[in-house]
């Protein structure tokens, strides 16, 4: 049965292939590659343990080539806003701030934002604070000094 080893690889092949569909993310495309050279060795050599090695030589180079060049364009990168330079500035609390009440207000830079703050303590109007990070549409701040 020569053929039985080349049957096998393309199950394998199409296998792969099909999980790699039905994924999101780069699951197991590195194994159909491997499984397809695999294949077409079985048309040079009967032997196995060749066909062996070279799918898992194919698999492991394309798994450390293309990975971290795929993650690059799969994964998604943080756009950064114009909101984000009201971090670690300086702001003045329009409306005091009382995160169990869920009311707070500064300007920073000329614009109001609702603001909460980081640590839960009170903060009275007219105070100044610094800009901890962003929430949505929320500063936190901590009373700076």
């Amino acid at each position: 049965m020569p053929w039985l080893p080349s049957v096998i690889w393309l199950a394998l092949l199409i296998l792969f292939a099909v999980v790699e569909a039905l994924t999101v993310g780069l699951v197991s495309v590195w194994f159909a590659a491997g499984a397809l050279i695999a294949l077409l060795s079985t048309f040079f050599t009967g032997n196995i343990w060749a066909q062996i090695f070279l799918f898992l030589l194919v698999s492991l180079a394309t798994m450390a080539v293309l990975r971290p060049l795929a993650r690059r364009f799969v994964l998604p990168t943080v756009v950064p806003t114009n909101a984000d330079r009201v971090i670690g500035r300086e702001a003045v609390v329009t409306e005091a701030i009382d995160n169990l009440n869920g009311k707070g207000a500064v300007v920073v830079f000329g614009v109001a934002w609702t603001a909460r703050s980081e640590g839960d303590e009170p903060i009275p109007q007219g105070t100044t604070v610094v800009v901890k990070r962003i929430d949505g549409v929320k500063l936190f701040v901590e009373r700076k000094g």
